[in-house]
C-alpha cells in the first residue's frame, strides 16, 4: 500500500494544507486560510499533476455559498469539527466514472432502517473470556493481523505494525478485546489536538466474535478517554453498504450527517461513506 502525503502551501494569498491520496486517486484540502478562490486553483492544479479523479474540501460552513458557486457538490458536514465551528465537506469529480454510484438507493435504505432500530440496551457485558485493553506499540503486530484479516484493502496501510506504530506516537489511541491471546476486535480515535476533534475508526472484528456488541463497547470506551482529553467533537466514516457498523453508531447516539460519494477503496473495492457525528459534551454521564 502506498502512503499518502500531506503538503502545505502559503503566499501572500492563503495558506493550505493537502492530502495527497494517490491509493485512492484523490486530493484532500485538510485546512485552509485566507483566498478560498486561490486555495481552489492551487487544490484543482495539484488534481491535475496527481492525475486523481476526486477533490474534496474540508470548508467551514461560511464558504458553503462560494463552494456551490465553483462546482463542488455538498456531501456531508461535521458539528464542531474546527473547535466548536461545522465543517462541510464539498468534492468535485473528475470522471464519470468516480461519480456515479450504482448501490445509492440500497444505501439510502439502510440508513432508513438503521433509523428505525429500537433504542439498545445501555449496558453490553461480553463473556468473561474477553479482555478489554488499551493498545500500546508492543500490541501493533497483533492489530495488523486483526486487520490483515478484516480488511482486504484498506485506504490506510493497517497491514503494516510500523504504521499503526506511527500513528500511535502521532496520538492516535487503540483499544481492543484480547481472546485467548489474540486481538480479536479494535478500534482506533484518530485525535487532532488542534481542532480538538477525534475520528473514531479503524473498526474491525473478526467474523466469528461479531455477536458479543464488542466495536460498540470499544467505542463507548474510546469516548471516555476522549472526554477526558477535553476532545469533544467525535466523528465516524462508515461504509455505506455495512448495515452493522452504521447500526452501532446510530445506536452509541451518532447522528447521520451525509455520504461521501466513491470516496475510498476499501474491503473489495471502492465504496461510499457515511458521515457519522457525536457531541460528548451530550452525552449522559458527561462530567460524572
Amino acid at each position: 500500500m502506498h502512503l499518502g502525503k500531506t503538503l502545505s502551501f502559503s503566499d501572500k494569498n492563503y495558506n493550505v494544507t493537502v492530502y495527497l491520496d494517490q491509493q485512492n486517486k484523490r486530493v484532500r484540502v485538510e485546512d485552509y486560510l485566507g483566498s478560498l478562490p486561490h486555495v481552489l486553483d492551487h487544490a484543482e492544479k495539484l488534481v491535475e499533476s496527481e492525475k486523481a479523479d476526486k477533490l474534496i474540501i474540508k470548508g467551514r460552513k461560511e464558504h458553503f455559498t462560494q463552494l456551490l458557486e465553483r462546482g463542488f457538490s455538498f456531501e456531508a458536514g461535521i458539528d464542531g469539527f474546527f473547535l466548536g465551528n461545522d465543517c462541510v465537506f464539498f468534492s468535485k469529480f473528475y470522471s464519470d466514472e468516480r461519480r456515479t454510484s450504482p448501490h445509492w438507493v440500497q444505501e439510502d435504505g439502510i440508513i432508513k432502517s438503521v433509523y428505525h432500530l429500537a433504542e439498545p440496551a445501555q449496558n453490553i457485558t461480553p463473556p468473561n473470556d474477553y479482555i478489554l485493553k488499551k493498545m500500546d506499540e508492543t500490541d501493533a503486530q497483533g492489530l495488523s493481523v486483526l486487520y490483515s484479516k478484516v480488511f482486504q484493502i484498506y485506504p490506510t496501510p493497517l497491514n503494516d505494525p510500523e504504521y499503526i506504530v506511527k500513528t500511535m506516537k502521532e496520538g492516535s489511541i487503540y483499544f481492543g478485546f484480547v481472546h485467548d491471546g489474540q486481538i480479536v476486535s479494535a478500534a482506533s480515535a484518530d485525535v487532532n489536538s488542534f481542532y480538538k476533534n477525534a475520528e473514531m475508526t479503524d473498526c474491525a472484528t473478526l467474523k466469528e466474535h461479531r455477536k458479543h456488541g464488542l466495536m460498540k463497547v470499544l467505542l463507548a470506551r474510546l469516548e471516555d478517554e476522549l472526554i477526558e482529553n477535553g476532545i469533544y467533537c467525535a466523528y465516524s466514516i462508515a461504509r455505506a453498504l455495512s448495515f452493522g457498523m452504521n447500526a452501532a453508531l446510530y445506536q452509541l447516539g451518532y447522528a447521520y450527517r451525509g455520504r461521501l460519494v466513491n470516496n475510498v477503496y476499501i474491503y473489495d473495492k471502492i465504496e461510499n461513506m457515511n458521515v457519522w457525528v457525536k457531541d460528548l459534551a451530550k452525552t449522559p454521564n458527561f462530567g460524572q
